[in-house]
């Protein structure tokens, strides 16, 4: 399936912050996401630390307050805007992501206006709102901030080195060695963070685990199209290399590499 213009809607109130990226990820393998949106009431504690992610995501941050004690507005919100979107007609596909079985009738709407409709929620999720998407995803089986592709204090890190980097840069110039060490502060900012690669690896790993044909290969044209969804900022020069399979083949305790008679490159992982 490649979709083209997909929705994303996230109920913020019922959705794990630390998930929100392999959200992305996870559902970047079905096609591109062209609407993304969070909803909540951005006022709240419980919510104090999504500010970030969404920024860094992307995201469009939807604020709904809560207009009486104890309700949460937030479906309400979500649910009308869906349908809003619905009614313009352009859209292939909706993505919800919540745990609430209130989400059951706006997917059941969806799908009845011929619209693909895939759930994201916890396995506590209720079998309603499950059974009423095409395609539904659990949070627990999406890779977490723990994961070894990388987590944001890993990112945080490498932005310190950066920053000490350039101070050692700037002692140099006071040396007298203003040129030299202006590139080396240049090339520093260039270079992708150190566990920029680990994230590679763990796209082509999702691409191969999606995409890979009857002998478990994988096209590489696929998969970098995938990779350029998911991270929109990817660019193999970044990593030293001219061309995505230059960089698949640079590593052969990962992937087996083929190119096919039509002079089609694919991978598979090891």
């Amino acid at each position: 399936m490649n979709l083209q213009k997909m929705v994303l809607l996230v109920d913020a109130d019922n959705t794990q912050l630390s998930k929100l990226e392999a959200v992305i990820e996870e559902v970047s393998l079905h096609g591109r996401i062209i609407v993304k949106r969070a909803y909540g009431n951005w006022k709240k504690d419980t919510l104090k630390n999504w500010e970030p992610e969404l920024k860094r995501l992307a995201i469009k941050a939807e604020q709904q307050f809560d207009y009486v004690a104890g309700k949460n507005a937030t479906d309400i919100a979500l649910v009308i805007d869906a349908m809003h979107l619905l009614y313009r007609g352009i859209y292939d596909s909706f993505v919800i992501v919540a745990s609430d079985s209130d989400y059951t009738p706006l997917a059941l709407d969806l799908h009845e206006s011929g619209v693909y409709v895939i759930g994201v929620g916890e396995l506590k999720t209720p079998e309603s709102f499950r059974n009423s998407c095409d395609d539904f995803i659990y949070l627990e089986n999406l890779n977490n901030e723990s994961d070894e592709c990388g987590t944001d204090k890993e990112e945080e890190s490498e932005t310190k080195d950066a920053r000490s980097e350039r101070k050692t840069a700037a002692k140099e110039e006071a040396k007298g060695g203003q040129k030299q060490a202006q590139k080396n502060s240049d090339d520093k900012l260039r270079q992708p963070g150190k566990n920029a690669m680990k994230k590679v690896h763990a796209l082509l790993r999702l691409a191969w685990d999606k995409y890979q044909d009857a002998e478990g290969y994988v096209n590489i044209g696929a998969a970098g199209s995938y990779i350029k969804r998911a991270r929109p900022d990817f660019d193999v020069r970044s990593y030293g290399y001219h061309k995505l399979p230059q960089l698949i083949e640079a590593f052969p305790d990962r992937y087996i590499f083929k190119t096919s008679k039509k002079g089609h490159v694919f991978y598979r992982c090891i």
